[in-house]
């Protein structure tokens, strides 16, 4: 009798559906290591948000008129059900670009680690 594994990977999400963002704008204390990489090399912290939320890890180098920053940041509230406009993401970027960057850096980190793996391993009798 040969006896076989199967391996089934099994992805929980967890999400916040408060309809707000996790942090605010001005909230750079709560997360000192994405202000202090935002301040040393903002382009580096961009980048990192980019390729962590999914997308391409340069979409951020080619934000000449806050096109990428509007659609990743509006992708960012239709994923995580935060309430919003276009319009919201575009003054918020206009007006505060790092800190609004700080603050989706953080946001995806945050629901990052809401999101937990399991591996379940089976045997299966042949």
């Amino acid at each position: 009798m040969a006896v076989q594994q199967q391996v089934i990977s099994v992805t929980t999400h967890t999400t916040q559906s408060s309809g707000t963002w996790t942090t605010g704008i001005c909230d750079c204390c709560s997360d000192m290591g994405t202000c202090c990489c935002a301040l040393w090399c903002f382009p580096c912290m961009q980048c990192q948000t980019a390729s962590q939320y999914g997308w391409c890890f340069c979409m951020p180098l080619l934000d000449c008129c806050l096109t990428v920053s509007c659609c990743l940041r509006s992708s960012m509230r239709e994923r995580y059900g935060i309430h919003g406009s276009c319009c919201d993401d575009c003054c918020t970027l206009m007006f505060c670009y790092p800190c609004a960057w700080c603050q989706m850096s953080r946001e995806v980190k945050i629901r990052a680690h809401a999101t937990t793996s399991t591996v379940v391993t089976q045997q299966i009798h042949v």
